[in-house]
């Protein structure tokens, strides 16, 4: 036990000089979890001030971070660089604070493309036709569908949609035809302007 209590008293001995950079930074962290998670209930103003002062404290004091110097200039970017939404979420209700649901509701849909197609990339269709497939993904873990559920309300929302997915699909298909063979399709494009720019 003894050599033991020595052995720890040694190593703490040794990193004497590298503690205070940590206490420092490791409580400036805190302060900013302390002051986003904001349970004196603040607005997105009284937030904004807290972190502002915060954020200039810290780089007031950057200098005395020794080696983790950098690591607190990355911190106060990535802060500056979210600084426009930042604040939002504490002005309206019921709005998350993060992007973690959104991330793991596009996981889990990653997971069960994987699963059912076998490939590890999502497929070009998440793209093409996402805002349908991720909106019933979602939506058929809610309740079991019908037939009648799936009649649609507005009809002209829906061909909207329709037309929005077919533009897309046909700029695909467009990328697709000059990948597999670049020269046909530039030859078509400079007939089909020739036409335009000729007199008939």
């Amino acid at each position: 036990m003894e050599k033991l209590k020595s052995l720890l008293q040694h190593g703490l001995e040794g990193t004497a000089s590298l503690w205070e950079p940590v206490q420092r930074t490791f409580s400036w962290v805190h302060t900013a979890a302390r002051i986003l998670d904001n349970e004196e209930g603040f607005d997105g103003i009284g937030v904004r001030r807290r972190m502002q002062g915060l954020l200039g404290a810290m780089t007031r004091w950057q200098q005395h971070a020794g080696e983790l110097q950098p690591a607190v200039g990355h911190f106060l970017k990535v802060t500056r660089s979210y600084w426009p939404g930042l604040f939002h979420c504490y002005n309206v209700p019921g709005l998350p604070r993060t992007n973690n649901d959104l991330e793991h509701l596009f996981g889990a849909y990653r997971y069960h493309e994987r699963r059912t197609t076998g490939h590890k990339v999502a497929s070009s269709a998440l793209v093409l036709r996402g805002t349908v497939r991720i909106v019933a993904a979602v939506a058929t873990r809610q309740r079991t569908f019908t037939a009648a559920d799936l009649i649609p309300a507005d009809i002209d929302s829906w061909r909207m949609l329709r037309t929005e997915l077919e533009v897309r699909n046909h700029s695909r298909v467009l990328q697709r035809r000059f990948r597999r063979e670049p020269d046909a399709y530039l030859q078509n494009l400079e007939a089909m302007l020739d036409k335009l720019i000729l007199p008939s």
